[in-house]
């Protein structure tokens, strides 16, 4: 999320459409309030676990499955 952010404001920064300085870090501060995801979005309330140990240990005791998400090579190519 922060790389694409990123990649935006280099491309609002280098744009010939804004007037000035002021107008570039007001645009650039709505872009990034309309980016950011709102606590109140359901899979925030999901209780990710990065162990593999401790999230199989958590599901066996409540007897719940266990959902992996994996991949392979860069996280941005998702190859």
């Amino acid at each position: 999320m922060r790389i694409k952010f990123l990649m935006v404001f280099m491309v609002l920064l280098s744009s010939a459409a804004f007037d000035s300085a002021e107008t570039k870090l007001f645009e650039v501060k709505e872009f990034e309030a309309q980016c950011r995801a709102s606590l109140e979005e359901p899979w925030r309330t999901i209780p990710w676990e990065i162990s593999l140990i401790k999230a199989q240990n958590i599901a066996a005791r409540e007897k719940k499955p266990i959902f992996i998400w994996a991949m392979d090579g860069h996280p941005l190519a998702c190859t």
